[in-house]
C-alpha cells in the first residue's frame, strides 16, 4: 500500500501503470489535472475504448466506495447483512 500512495516515485510501477494511476487521481480528486499533457500520455499507453473502461471502472469503484461511506458500512457488510435476513 505505501508502493501505491507514492507510485509516482516507486519503481515498482511501469509507465503504463503510472499513467493509469495518475489518470485515477484526476478522477477521483482533481479533474483539472486532465489537462491536454495527460490526454496525450494517456493516448500514447492507451486506446480510446480502454479509456473509456478505466475511466467507468475507476468512478465505479469510487463512486461505490463512496455511497458505501454513506450508509456507514464497508465492503461485503451489506451483503453479510442480505445473506441473514
Amino acid at each position: 500500500m505505501a508502493e501505491l500512495m507514492n507510485y509516482e516515485k516507486s519503481d515498482k510501477f511501469s509507465a503504463r501503470e503510472k499513467t493509469a494511476l495518475r489518470y485515477a487521481d484526476a478522477i477521483m480528486y482533481d479533474p483539472a489535472q486532465a489537462d491536454d499533457t495527460m490526454w496525450r500520455e494517456l493516448h500514447a499507453e492507451f486506446t480510446p475504448a480502454e479509456l473509456v473502461e478505466l475511466g467507468y471502472w475507476v468512478g465505479f469503484t469510487f463512486g461505490g466506495q463512496r455511497w458505501l461511506k454513506t450508509l456507514s458500512t464497508r465492503q461485503g457488510e451489506y451483503e453479510a447483512f442480505l445473506a441473514r435476513n
